[in-house]
């Protein structure tokens, strides 16, 4: 046995310093055009597909069919993903076709993964390939709403994918470079508006399903310190991170007074029923907080108030329910970031449970449309929603 093992020793010795030589020699040709032996192909394919395979096992995966998910998704792939995976319509980029290995064109290739795999390699990326890890590891709705697009992308023509990337960019609305000259860039550039009109539209209030937020109505303030954020990281978006960080300060500036500079309007559908008595314990915990748990009020920063609140701090009268309940759901699972605000934000929210915030986000929601709520014998108080 011991004569075995020291043969078995001296073969690894060998083999290790026999493969010590050739890559000392620079024989081995690494240039991406000389492509891969057949045995190398097969061998890096067969170890990534049953890493992903192993890796991925215990993902739950969340439904993958609200549009707003979708929609989120479909933004991101149109500006980080598109150029070297393709889409309806589009090919991969010359230069993306001359990479080892070269990225598939994902409408044909998408479906031969289960959708939690996806998600793990959107997530963590690829070692030796082009594909990066997500910018922000925290924020795994994110990726699932990658995950979501990707289940449609096979499914859709190119009609459809444009209304799902670019909005009203897609649509015989769309806004022209001449109609947004007025709030150029320092340079007369209107390319960085464009960017951001894919998501939240050119009036500011987004899409309408609630996959990205309103800004009509904010302040430039809290805008422009939302986009800083953004573009250090110290607010985690693998969605908004990309775009802000390629901003100069001066465009951050003007697209923040772009977006403030708008007249907010009512964003929810009065006629749309709710609950009475979810509205009222949501009006509760905005205007009176929950003592004995230690939540305050959030209309001490956020209104409604009639006293003058911090520019720094959104409002939240009109935004989306989904939204702010997402924002919420992110601070208390300190995923929303670490800054000085973030902390307040976090602490306030930590004892809420998940009937809070659907109550307190649909009646921020709800703020701006809502009827007066009759007392039997009294005057009109509290919404309705109806």
């Amino acid at each position: 046995m011991a004569r075995r093992l020291k043969t078995i020793g001296f073969f690894l010795l060998f083999v290790g310093l026999g493969g010590f030589l050739f890559a000392w020699s620079g024989l081995y040709n690494v240039a991406a055009s000389a492509g891969h032996w057949a045995i190398t192909r097969w061998f890096l394919t067969f170890g990534m597909e049953n890493s992903v395979e192993t890796q991925s096992v215990g993902l739950k995966v969340p439904p993958l069919d609200d549009l707003a998910m979708i929609q989120r998704g479909a933004s991101h792939y149109f500006g980080g993903c598109m150029s070297c995976h393709g889409a309806p319509g589009e090919a991969r980029s010359v230069v993306a076709k001359q990479m080892l290995p070269a990225p598939p064109y994902l409408p044909d290739k998408v479906d031969e993964w289960r959708a939690d795999e996806l998600f793990w390699i959107v997530k963590h990326g690829l070692k030796y390939t082009g594909m990066p890890a997500w910018a922000a590891q925290e924020r795994d709705d994110e990726v699932w709403s990658v995950v979501a697009f990707l289940a449609r992308l096979p499914e859709i023509g190119p009609d459809e994918y444009r209304e799902l990337t670019q909005g009203e960019q897609a649509s015989g609305t769309e806004t022209t470079a001449e109609q947004l000259q007025p709030f150029s860039l320092g340079d007369g550039s209107t390319d960085a508006l464009v960017k951001c009109i894919r998501c939240h539209g050119s009036n500011g209030t987004g899409r309408g399903t609630g996959a990205f937020p309103r800004l009509a109505g904010q302040s430039a303030e809290y805008l422009y310190s939302a986009l800083q954020d953004y573009a250090l990281g110290l607010r985690p978006s693998g969605i908004m991170q990309p775009i802000a960080a390629d901003l100069t300060e001066e465009e951050m500036r003007t697209l923040a007074a772009y977006y403030a500079g708008i007249e907010d309007a009512p964003s929810a559908d009065p006629q749309l029923p709710a609950d009475r008595e979810v509205l009222r314990r949501g009006e509760a915990i905005a205007t009176e907080g929950i003592s004995d748990q230690g939540i305050p009020a959030c209309a001490n920063c956020h209104g409604p108030t009639t006293a003058p609140r911090n520019p720094r701090y959104p409002s939240l009268s009109g935004q989306y329910a989904s939204y702010i309940a997402q924002q919420l759901r992110l601070w208390k699972q300190d995923a929303r970031g670490n800054t000085e605000y973030s902390r307040i934000m976090a602490a306030a929210v930590r004892n809420l449970d998940e009937e809070d915030i659907e109550a307190v986000s649909l009646y921020y929601e709800r703020l701006q449309t809502m009827a007066p709520d009759p007392e039997p014998n009294g005057p009109a108080s509290g919404p309705t929603g109806e």
